[in-house]
């Protein structure tokens, strides 16, 4: 159970001490982040970046920017503990090809609250995707 967001100063002792900080959540912080814990991931994010902007500047509306960082925080989040983001993507893989509807309820409730645990440390709340 999460008790709220981390100031990015977790112990260093524990099983899965992560790589960096959360970084606050600006683009530039955020790609900053992926750089070092999901390089493999950058193209990505400066796509998804640029395509973002593009959308937020012909609409006039941030949301698309906010979105972006929304999802790359929560990313980040789960990639800066290594032990974390490999439990995560077996969860993904787990659910994906699950012999029986339990098997699958139980790979997906584990990744909810991996999730529940993302959001809290990037300081974001779940809810709606077009809030």
């Amino acid at each position: 159970m999460t008790t709220g967001p981390t100031d990015g100063h977790e112990a260093t002792d524990g099983p899965d001490t992560p790589l960096i900080p959360q970084p606050a959540n600006t683009p530039e912080d955020l790609r900053a982040a992926v750089a070092k814990v999901m390089p493999s991931s950058l193209t990505t994010f400066d796509t998804e970046r640029a395509e973002a902007l593009r959308e937020a500047r012909s609409t006039g509306n941030a949301g698309p920017m906010r979105r972006l960082v929304g999802q790359w925080a929560v990313y980040v989040a789960i990639a800066r503990h290594p032990q974390r983001a490999a439990r995560f993507h077996h969860l993904e893989a787990t659910a994906e090809r699950a012999d029986t509807d339990a098997e699958a309820w139980a790979a997906a409730s584990e990744l909810g609250c991996i999730l529940d645990q993302a959001f809290a440390e990037a300081g974001l709340l779940r809810g709606p995707a077009d809030e």
